[in-house]
């Protein structure tokens, strides 16, 4: 397991300087978390279960841990790790749900966005806070029109 306990040389320029010993236990409980979430959401959609997927983003509570200013870049980054780590390919719908959820878990007021395009037909998922992408390039919502925000 020490593959997946992030290297002070890996972590970016502005962490580097500051980051202690919980900062990066907190990683590592990051990317276990979405790890397991990752699992979960996996097991609705294995099972055909699209509506508990939609009600579990939809009903997780929001926290209320102050996030600090860099929370939603380090929450983005875990589940990014855990879907690498992740043994099968994991799609953008299971990927958005456990970023929201981690979000929301946090205390950050995250929406998971669903959206389609008809011309060739074409679905997708990703998250906003605050009407901005985090987890997808930005101009998402301009190719996809939005069908449902949980």
């Amino acid at each position: 397991m020490r593959f997946l306990t992030p290297r002070l040389s890996q972590l970016p320029k502005t962490t580097r300087a500051t980051a202690t010993p919980a900062q990066l236990s907190s990683s590592f409980t990051l990317f276990l978390n979405a790890f397991l979430q990752m699992i979960r959401f996996d097991y609705f959609l294995c099972h055909g279960s699209f509506s508990k997927l939609h009600e579990a983003v939809h009903n997780c509570p929001l926290g209320t841990a102050s996030a600090d200013a860099d929370a939603v870049q380090r929450i983005v980054a875990a589940v990014d790790y855990a879907t690498i780590c992740y043994w099968k390919p994991v799609l953008c719908l299971q990927h958005s749900a456990v970023t929201a959820c981690l979000l929301k878990r946090f205390g950050i007021p995250a929406e998971l966005v669903i959206g389609a395009q008809l011309q060739p037909f074409k679905a997708h998922a990703w998250v906003e806070v605050g009407g901005r992408v985090v987890n997808d390039k930005p101009y998402v919502p301009e190719i996809y029109k939005v069908l449902d925000r949980c």
